[in-house]
């Protein structure tokens, strides 16, 4: 028999879900990093840092306790006013920030944390917590929008942090089991490591299945849809929100899931064709593994999906 939502939510609560004290620790860790870089970067550089929001899974509530397969990082993003976005680049602002952490720890050991230029991302050894630093130049026209750099190609696309925790709150109040269907789908992501299918693109997939389909049915046959949609369409259909507004940009990604808080940003533009053939057949075989453990009502076979630490009690 299917697995039923008290079991489903206990494994997400007691397996899944990041506890509260660490949630709290990693935000005094955060803080406290935030206050010391702003106070350096108004000290001594030119750039003026109007605000600082938290985002990414760990704002939204999406995030994963720490495991071996499981990382944990916080995206922290410093909007900075006073800067032309023609004139920016990602290595520049990037680099300022990393300046500024030198400064900042400049008798730390690797064994505190370890600053990677590129990304400006600072790792915890001692939590284990990364937190990357994510530049973007406010639009004062807008509020919370603002101009942010790709750091695989130096592009630059329009974003609103607040926007897109505001899109996962918004669902979670259609659907109250919508943060753990996210985390189902993250975890199995993570345990075949699949990484072609980054953590944002869950979120929107997730969302677009609950637009389709409702909340009818339990957790476990919700999360067996959202693997079925992506089985079924192959991920060749484009995936939009109203929130975005109209889509006008002709997209030739192998998949499009459009940004809901920016009609031309594609957020899947790095799946390539074989890497979309590769996150279908995974999702096409997990699907036959759900089905067959819910049949069968095994907690063995759902194992296959989820790892060995998957529990729906005190006893499993």
């Amino acid at each position: 028999m299917p697995l039923s939502n008290t079991e489903i939510r206990y494994y997400d609560s007691n397996v899944l879900r990041l506890p509260a004290d660490k949630r709290k620790e990693y935000h005094e860790q955060v803080d406290r990093l935030v206050a010391a870089l702003g106070k350096r970067l108004r000290d001594q550089t030119d750039i003026t840092v109007t605000k600082v929001v938290k985002a990414g899974s760990f704002a939204k509530f999406t995030i994963l306790r720490k495991t071996s397969e499981d990382p944990v990082d916080v995206d922290v993003v410093f909007y900075i006013s006073g800067r032309n976005v023609t004139q920016e680049t990602l290595a520049s602002l990037s680099q300022t920030i990393y300046d500024a952490l030198i400064k900042l720890y400049p008798n730390k050991s690797v064994e505190d944390f370890e600053i990677q230029r590129k990304a400006a991302t600072v790792t915890f050894a001692g939590s284990g917590l990364s937190v990357d630093l994510v530049p973007v130049i406010e639009d004062a026209g807008r509020p919370g929008y603002g101009w942010q750099f790709d750091i695989h190609d130096g592009t630059r696309m329009q974003t609103c942090a607040p926007c897109q925790i505001k899109f996962v709150r918004d669902r979670k109040e259609q659907d109250s089991d919508f943060r753990t269907l996210i985390r189902l789908a993250k975890k199995w992501r993570n345990r075949i490591e699949l990484k072609p299918l980054k953590s944002f693109a869950i979120e929107l997939i997730m969302a677009h299945v609950l637009a389709k389909n409702g909340t009818t049915g339990s957790i476990e046959k919700r999360f067996r849809d959202f693997l079925l949609y992506i089985a079924q369409s192959g991920l060749k259909e484009v995936i939009s929100f109203p929130e975005s507004g109209p889509v006008t940009t002709a997209f030739t990604d192998p998949v499009v899931i459009i940004d809901p808080v920016c009609a031309t940003n594609n957020v899947a533009s790095r799946i390539s064709e074989a890497e979309r053939g590769e996150i279908v057949a995974a999702a096409t075989e997990a699907w036959e593994t759900a089905m067959f453990a819910s049949t069968e009502d095994d907690l063995d076979v759902w194992k296959e999906i989820f790892g060995p630490r998957f529990a729906v009690g005190e006893s499993a």
